[in-house]
Formats: structure tokens, C-alpha cells, sequence
């Protein structure tokens, strides 16, 4: 699996799946969420609502509407109760559980946020770290190619010096 890392906006991608970095409720707000949000259109956060809530690290699937791409992967890796705050374990559990839907989506490529480092509080090089473990631990049927979206300048010099480190 082909695995790179990208700066962007997340809604502009092109990819068989685009991951939201999702709350539990599933409820689209800011960041990642809004971004997708107002490129799908409001069809999106509907769709979203009524496949939540979740629990924390799992995922839910709808449809990518005005997005260029055929699904919207919604990963739970923050909780929308308590402090809200994105854990270690949902991380990862978010990380495996949207390659394993994308897997049986049948998708070939995903772009995917750094889940739980924003809104959510949890420390962007630690996230990315734990996310590009679980990368490297996956082992595809279908996926081929895994971007990993940062949006700033500064989340792609940082996500790109851990998956440099990780590499080398």
C-alpha cells in the first residue's frame, strides 16, 4: 500500500473514500468535519446524523454527495461527551477500524486527516505517529494508496518529519 503524505484542503481531495475526523455524535461541525461539510453540501451532515452516534473509534459510512469521491469514511476518534478529548486508543481504533471499512468498501485509495489533533486536543506529532503505526500494521485487500492530509504549512512539516522518521 502506497502511503504519502499531503497538504490541502481535505473536501478538494480525489480518492474512492474521504475521512472526517469525527466527534461520536457524528454531528459536522468545524475543521475537518465543516470543511467536507460545505464541499458535500448540507446532504452530508444529514446523512452523518442519522447514522450516529457512534461509539468512540468506530466508524460510519455515507455517501461523498458534491465531494470527488464515492464515500465519506466518518471516524470517531473524539468523544462529543466528557472533556471531548481524543485518546491514544481511539486513535487507533479509528485509524484500523476506517482501513478496514475502506477494505470492505472495496476502496482503492483514502485520504485521511490527522484524527483526534484538532478540535480534539490531542498532540499532533504523537497522533501522527500513532496513526502511522497503524499504517504500517495494515495489511490491505483493496486499499493501494493512503494520503495523509495536513492543512497548514506548519501540520505538513511536522506530519511529514514523522512519517520521514518513521520510514527511515
Amino acid at each position: 500500500m502506497e502511503f504519502d503524505v499531503v497538504q490541502g484542503d481535505v473536501a478538494e481531495q480525489s480518492a474512492d473514500a474521504l475521512v472526517n475526523a469525527a466527534g461520536t455524535s457524528l454531528r459536522m461541525g468545524s475543521g475537518v468535519a465543516g470543511a467536507l461539510r460545505r464541499g458535500a453540501g448540507e446532504e452530508l451532515n444529514e446523512e452523518a446524523i442519522e447514522n450516529g452516534p457512534v461509539n468512540l473509534g468506530a466508524v460510519a459510512v455515507t455517501d461523498a454527495y458534491d465531494l470527488d469521491a464515492e464515500y465519506v469514511i466518518h471516524a470517531a476518534a473524539m468523544p462529543h461527551y466528557g472533556d471531548g478529548q481524543a485518546t491514544a486508543e481511539s486513535i487507533r481504533d479509528a485509524t484500523r477500524n476506517t482501513l478496514e471499512r475502506a477494505d470492505d468498501l472495496g476502496c482503492a485509495s483514502v485520504v485521511i486527516p490527522a484524527l483526534g489533533c484538532g478540535v480534539a486536543g490531542f498532540d499532533l506529532e504523537e497522533g501522527a505517529q500513532l496513526i502511522c503505526e497503524e499504517l504500517a500494521d495494515y495489511e490491505p485487500e483493496t486499499l493501494e494508496e493512503v494520503r495523509f492530509i495536513a492543512y497548514s504549512d506548519e501540520e505538513y512539516d511536522l506530519i511529514r518529519s514523522v512519517v520521514d522518521g518513521f520510514e527511515g
